[in-house]
């Protein structure tokens, strides 16, 4: 039909089918004429008329027609959906899953909060966002390893361990003074408690110089905090700071990872920081130095960062011989692509913007594709008790923790909440609405689908009539309207599946659940399910069971579960 016109190629003749807006003008449009009519010099509607002659017959569609200015619009045949909840029926579980990764070993780092406090309720975001991704991501052909960072060496775990043992001291009768620069919440006494019973007195030192740090009045607290850490560590000796310090983070993961497991997330590798120091980062800068990468400026090493699209050069050894936290940074992504991963996904915190750049420009300097890193910024949450916003600040230890907002809503209030806005969005988490045993919270309503075929079947089952999978049903008694709208519902969680981990966006299958469980409830209400025709009966059970089943699979991803009860 199109000849051998030149002008034509083959990204051309993709036909880039999308589902219509209005169901009355079909179920799929069609641009192809509108982009090809130019280049042939035809009108576009003439020659999608063209396109539709020339279209083979086909029992799946129902009518084709030109609409507007040349789009070409599709109505499925009833044979079409029916077709689809037969497939629905047959692959269960596995309904909606694809292939579109296949062959891309993809290491999901997220989380990764400091392991200097419990988990509060900023971190739950990052936990349910990485986690429903991971699942996204293998139901869509990805082979995906999770991977949680320790943050185990730096300043942050020095000022833990300063914490911990001032409150040890105090266990032991001391009257030092606990500055508020130091980590406050109630965990650093139970850390401090808990080391006393392991270590006894022990750890107790002179406190003659440490008071005299603590008496300083006309120093910053930062820099009377730095001051602190090396009063107590030269006090106790490198080895016995070490023992609280190793006690404080053990403590704290403990905490973390029980929390993590309560709320369903569970990471197959954590990663220590402190392990980069066994030769990660000394290969790492010797790549950096063999390709030319590295000067030196007032007795610091730097990166060449500014050749690579960063802002700046990049300190990664400074003047007293100790590398950076960006140096710790490039070499552990760089040791990511050494153990065979096409993809690094980082989920990170919205304040990590300034991180893409520099890891990325690292990355190409080492001779890796920087296209191989993806960062994910995830916003900030507010939580709200009515009207009241809760402030929270791990340091200080205001803070609201995962395990404390699980233990109010629910995990699965918690996880599908936490997803059910874009990453890069704030999150506004409404408790009261979370706890709402009502059609207004989107979670319950859901589930309530869910729920009502599970007592749907059960009624079957009392009349004997639920030894089959519905497989053999007669569709074509689904003639109603909302039977037919539920339909083309249940057909659309493949794509939108697929949309989801093409964008890395969980709260796409959010809003599709939502409205897939909508359509349920108006047909289920609208046309009566266990009616005295058997034939009709079987069908509309078969629909109810595969609206179940995409329910149940959608909720299996977001870490949400599907309850037979409410």
């Amino acid at each position: 039909m199109l000849g051998d016109d030149a002008s034509v190629g083959p990204d051309d003749l993709e036909p880039q089918l999308e589902r219509t807006r209005d169901s009355k003008h079909g179920d799929f449009t069609t641009n192809i004429a509108l982009r090809l009519a130019k280049k042939l010099g035809k009108p576009p509607r003439e020659f999608a008329s063209v396109l539709i002659a020339a279209l083979p017959e086909s029992e799946l569609i129902e009518a084709s027609a030109v609409a507007g200015p040349g789009f070409v619009n599709f109505t499925l045949a009833p044979e079409s959906y029916e077709n689809e909840l037969r497939t629905i029926l047959a692959h269960g579980a596995r309904y909606g899953e694809s292939k579109i990764g296949a062959g891309t070993r993809v290491l999901l780092e997220f989380l990764s909060a400091n392991p200097t406090g419990p988990l509060h309720v900023g971190h739950g975001r990052l936990a349910a966002y990485g986690a429903s991704l991971a699942n996204i991501l293998r139901a869509t052909g990805f082979d995906v390893v999770e991977e949680y960072y320790v943050n185990d060496a730096g300043r942050q775990m020095d000022i833990l361990a300063a914490s911990v043992w001032l409150r040890y001291a105090e266990l032991n009768e001391s009257r030092l003074e606990f500055p508020s620069s130091a980590y406050q919440g109630n965990y650093i006494r139970d850390i401090a408690a808990s080391l006393a019973d392991t270590c006894g007195d022990s750890l107790t030192t002179d406190i003659e110089t440490i008071e005299t740090v603590l008496g300083d009045k006309e120093t910053g607290p930062d820099e009377l905090l730095d001051r602190l850490i090396a009063t107590i560590r030269a006090a106790l000796g490198e080895q016995r700071f070490d023992t609280v310090l190793r006690a404080a983070l053990d403590s704290v993961l403990a905490d973390i990872r029980d929390d993590l497991d309560g709320f369903g997330v569970h990471f197959e590798n954590w990663y220590s920081e402190r392990s980069l120091v066994d030769g990660a980062i000394d290969h790492a800068l010797e790549v950096l130095s063999t390709r030319g990468m590295l000067y030196e400026k007032d007795g610091a090493t730097w990166f060449r960062a500014s050749d690579f699209g960063d802002e700046k050069d990049r300190v990664v050894v400074r003047e007293n011989g100790l590398t950076t936290y960006f140096a710790s940074d490039i070499a552990y992504h760089l040791e990511k692509r050494e153990r065979g991963f096409d993809l690094l996904l980082d989920v990170l915190g919205a304040d990590h913007h300034g991180y893409v750049a520099r890891v990325r420009a690292g990355l190409e300097a080492m001779g890796e594709p920087p296209e191989s890193l993806e960062v994910r910024l995830v916003q900030f949450v507010a939580l709200f008790r009515g009207h009241e916003k809760v402030q929270m600040s791990t340091r200080s230890g205001n803070f609201v923790t995962l395990r404390e907002l699980r233990n109010e809503v629910g995990n699965d209030a918690a996880r599908f909440f936490y997803v059910s806005r874009s990453n890069d969005q704030h999150l506004d988490f409404d408790l009261e609405l979370a706890k709402t045993q009502s059609n207004d919270n989107p979670i319950f309503y859901i589930q309530y689908a869910h729920a009502r075929v599970a007592s749907l079947l059960a009624r079957l089952e009392q009349e004997g009539s639920v030894d089959r999978q519905f497989g053999s049903a007669n569709l074509s008694r689904l003639t109603e309207d909302a039977e037919r709208t539920l339909m083309v519902a249940l057909s659309r969680y493949p794509e939108l599946l697929e949309l989801a981990s093409q964008n890395r966006a969980p709260q796409h299958l959010v809003h599709y659940l939502r409205d897939t469980a909508a359509a349920f409830h108006a047909s289920y209400n609208s046309h009566r399910v266990l009616v005295e025709d058997a034939a009709l009966r079987e069908a509309r059970a078969a629909l109810a069971v595969a609206t179940q089943q995409v329910i149940r699979n959608g909720l299996a991803l977001l870490g949400v579960s599907a309850p037979d009860t409410m």
